[in-house]
């Protein structure tokens, strides 16, 4: 049910959003350990929000031999909506540097956030 629900969503998930869709058929635990468990098997990459929040989100371009996490993520400050943005991010790090993890997320307004505040001024 989280795998299924996770690969009919355009938007990347917190814990609590999943339960909220989810009805309380599976319990809190059990999302915890699942969520993790697709991370630990390249199912889904952890997004760590501004604010601390971790979000979900399906692997969609990811290969089991490369994973493609060097991409930027966007939260929209009027409709919460967090979104994988599908622009890579190349990263050149100081010699001697080796990266493995990388985050980089974004706070703003989504386009059709900004077309309502646009239209309300």
């Amino acid at each position: 049910m989280v795998l299924d629900l996770l690969t009919t969503s355009n938007f990347a998930l917190c814990h609590e959003e999943i339960l909220q869709e989810l009805k309380s058929k599976i319990d809190r635990a059990t999302v915890y350990r699942i969520l993790n468990s697709f991370c630990e098997d390249g199912i889904v990459h952890r997004i760590v929000g501004d604010e601390g929040k971790q979000y979900f989100a399906l692997c969609k371009k990811c290969t089991a031999e490369k994973h493609l996490h060097q991409h930027l993520h966007f939260k929209c400050k009027l409709c919460q909506k967090v979104k994988c943005i599908d622009y890579e991010v190349k990263i050149n790090l100081p010699e001697g540097y080796t990266m493995e993890a990388f985050n980089a997320f974004i706070s703003g307004y989504c386009p059709a956030c900004s077309e309502k505040i646009a239209t309300q001024a």
